[in-house]
């Protein structure tokens, strides 16, 4: 799924547009099937009793609250979520109904690291920590195929062509 170009400027162009890594919706998976076998075994329990349509309505009401919570807001929040690292800046927007964002220019920006445990190798993603000109360095958790994304943010910031210009001038 492409950024809206609207977004862009003329001759910009996405180099790296991702959503957090799929670990980060394996609690919300696990949620779902406990949610679904704990309510369809408490629905089998109270199916014998004379009062059956009204546990199997607070069932019901109590799963589909706990679906919700549990694993509808995470999947919302993780396709919500972007980060995006362009020709001009990176940037990362997240949210719904408040939709928050953070972007950086490439000239802004001094250097790249990340890191990830033996678990993150495993799964193939990390942490991207990125320091900026003023501000304390910005951490980035869960960016699938973090070292192709370094070292494509770490190429970008180096072929800025703003940032060469300036170079030249001193």
């Amino acid at each position: 799924m492409a950024y809206p170009d609207d977004l862009l400027a003329d001759d910009e162009h996405v180099v790296v547009h991702t959503h957090p890594h799929w670990k980060t919706l394996v609690l919300p998976v696990l949620a779902l099937l406990l949610v679904v076998g704990g309510g369809s075994y408490l629905a089998a329990l109270v199916a014998p009793l004379a009062w059956n349509a009204i546990g199997w309505a607070v069932i019901s009401a109590v799963g589909g609250l706990l679906l919700i919570w549990l694993v509808l807001v995470p999947l919302v929040r993780w396709r919500t979520t972007h980060f995006v690292l362009t020709t001009h800046r990176l940037m990362v927007r997240e949210g719904v109904f408040t939709r928050s964002g953070t972007g950086i220019p490439m000239s802004r920006i001094n250097s790249v690291r990340f890191r990830h445990g033996l678990i993150d190798r495993v799964l193939g993603c990390g942490t991207l920590v990125v320091e900026s000109a003023s501000d304390e360095p910005l951490e980035f958790d869960d960016i699938p195929h973090v070292e192709q994304v370094h070292t494509l943010l770490y190429r970008e910031v180096d072929d800025d062509p703003r940032e060469t210009a300036r170079r030249e001038e001193t």
